[in-house]
């Protein structure tokens, strides 16, 4: 397992960034391994995007040993507090650095995500609602997005004003919801809600990408989760979705890996 940690000058951000990458080791060649019982081996290497949720960091959690039996490589940005949408202000363009920015490099420089059908992308909470985000606004880049716990608030969002944030104001002010969010009045049509993205991709005809959604029993997004999951099955929009009893916590995420990642690579 090779793990790699880079540092390039973002055009989206406005300034030099990093992100770390881990990479299986080749073992094909390894004469104690029998390349011909693991498929997965023979085939070109997939490429996860992995986001990682509020006051989270740019690091890798899936299990190892997943890792190496579906050969798969892992790019773990950071992408702040941002939703890992384009934020207000200059330096905030975290979804457009994601989806078009760090997809391109990683496709250049490593021979990479080459195509939709190589390049999936799977985040938590904050990060959960990042990866569906950007697998709708990049239909033609990501063709998987695993969504877990995700924080779908763009309800919550939208019904803010700078005197009534709600519960939201235990995480953070009225500023920053709108920096990452725009005008909360705004939100539910524009394309930093999810659902709208949904919408247009449906009257628009494209192709959506596979989704597999996960959310434990004892999370306190469970009903955001809920809510999604129902949107998502009115609109005929086929998908993945389980609840099992858990929290919001590393266990529930790396017993989601354990679900989902078989799946996602076949």
């Amino acid at each position: 397992m090779a793990s790699l940690n880079i540092e390039l000058f973002s055009n989206c951000l406005n300034r030099a960034t990093s992100f770390k990458m881990i990479i299986p080791t080749d073992r094909r060649f390894d004469p104690l391994n029998k390349a011909e019982e693991n498929p997965n081996l023979n085939r070109p290497m997939r490429t996860l995007f992995l986001l990682h949720g509020y006051t989270g960091k740019g690091d890798c959690w899936i299990p190892e040993h997943l890792i190496e039996q579906y050969n798969f490589a892992v790019v773990c940005p950071s992408g702040e507090n941002s939703f890992w949408l384009n934020g207000l202000s200059t330096g905030h363009a975290f979804q457009s650095f994601v989806g078009e920015e760090l997809v391109d490099f990683v496709r250049k420089t490593f021979g990479l995500a080459k195509n939709r059908e190589e390049t999936y992308i799977m985040g938590l909470s904050m990060g959960g609602f990042g990866a569906l985000h950007t697998a709708l606004a990049y239909p033609d880049v990501f063709s998987k997005t695993a969504p877990l716990s995700s924080a779908f608030v763009q309800h919550e969002v939208a019904n803010m004003n700078p005197g009534n944030l709600g519960k939201a104001h235990e995480i953070a002010n009225y500023d920053f919801y709108r920096e990452c969010f725009g005008e909360p009045s705004e939100l539910l049509e524009s394309e930093k809600n999810p659902e709208t993205l949904v919408k247009k991709l449906l009257r628009e005809k494209k192709k959506l990408p596979e989704i597999f959604m996960s959310v434990g029993t004892e999370d306190f997004l469970l009903e955001q989760n809920r809510a999604m999951h129902k949107f998502l099955e009115e609109h005929g929009v086929e998908h993945t979705y389980l609840e099992w009893e858990g929290a919001h916590d590393m266990k529930f995420w790396h017993e989601s890996a354990e679900k989902f990642i078989p799946i996602m690579m076949k």
